[in-house]
């Protein structure tokens, strides 16, 4: 006999905004509990330094955590010229300090412009969760190893010089699915012959979501304990507004039932290739996300539960 999960089987995406010196994994079972959902899952992991947005995907909405994973990012950075840390952020220890030269704003922009926007190389921190023969690389950090890391690419689509005064620099960051906002900094820092390491930093969007939207955590926990979980509902929004930016598909009862069991459906359907929003055309349910590859057949990819 199958075990009943405990909890409040609620779907949605809540947009949090998540303090400083907690790490995502902790904000998400936090959020979790005050909901009192089932199931709970975040969309990419925020360092414990960083604050700012994190969706956190509650029940049948974890089974589309993958279109967030994927999705451009944008972030405020704030950075202290002068120093590099191991950890590239305030965090770590001061490996190297050098003088600041004389900056001209002007100057700063035109190297960001030219070496640091676009299509770019990273070599990712060891101060990371990636994985290297089973072991995340903070652990091998930790251990005082060091590993030889491959470049990765990356896209920068806008990088902006907000202010530059004395040793501290602001940048605002439009940029790619696995870019890392400590090691672009490091890299300017080393551009400008100083070096440079992270001392703040805010994601201020993630996909269509924006950080206007999201909420905080104390709110959350102020509105949990004045009118219990449910209070909380308002705050979340649909696995529709999840994958908004895909295009929608309505299914007849018959395509419907097929879809829903996991069958590919072909007949009447005139698509293009590409992914879809599948819905049931007299009710409007949400069914689940579908892959049309070639001919207008419809694989499904992801379901929900009916």
């Amino acid at each position: 006999m199958a075990r009943r999960r405990k909890g409040r089987a609620i779907d949605g995406v809540i947009l949090l905004d998540k303090p400083s010196d907690w790490s995502s994994n902790g904000v998400l079972q936090k959020v979790r509990w005050l909901f009192q959902a089932q199931k709970a899952g975040h969309t990419g992991a925020l360092d414990p330094l960083a604050t700012g947005l994190l969706p956190l995907c509650l029940g049948e909405a974890t089974k589309f955590t993958r279109f967030l994973l994927e999705a451009d990012k944008a972030y405020r950075a704030v950075a202290k010229l002068g120093e590099r840390t191991d950890t590239l952020d305030a965090e770590g220890e001061v490996t190297e300090t050098c003088p600041v030269p004389e900056l001209d704003s002007a100057e700063v922009e035109v190297l960001l412009a030219e070496r640091f926007t676009g299509d770019i190389a990273q070599i990712p921190p060891m101060y990371s969760a990636l994985k290297r023969d089973g072991k995340k690389l903070y652990e091998l950090a930790r251990e005082g190893k060091h590993i030889e890391l491959e470049p990765r690419p990356v896209t920068i689509f806008s990088l902006r010089l907000v202010s530059l005064v004395d040793d501290e620099m602001v940048l605002d960051v439009h940029c790619s699915k696995g870019t890392y906002i400590r090691t672009l900094v490091d890299d300017i820092g080393q551009a400008l012959g100083c070096g440079a390491h992270i001392t703040a930093l805010r994601r201020t969007k993630h996909g269509q979501f924006s950080l206007d939207n999201a909420v905080t955590l104390d709110a959350l926990i102020s509105e949990q304990e004045a009118d219990g979980p449910e209070a909380l509902d308002r705050h979340l929004f649909s696995l529709d507004d999840l994958l908004a930016e895909l295009p929608v598909i309505t299914l007849t009862e018959g395509q419907t039932r097929r879809f829903s069991h996991g069958n590919p459906v072909s007949d009447g359907l005139e698509l293009k290739p590409g992914q879809y929003r599948v819905k049931d055309d007299e009710s409007g349910r949400f069914l689940g996300v579908g892959e049309v590859v070639s001919d207008s057949l419809l694989q499904p990819l992801r379901l929900v539960a009916s």
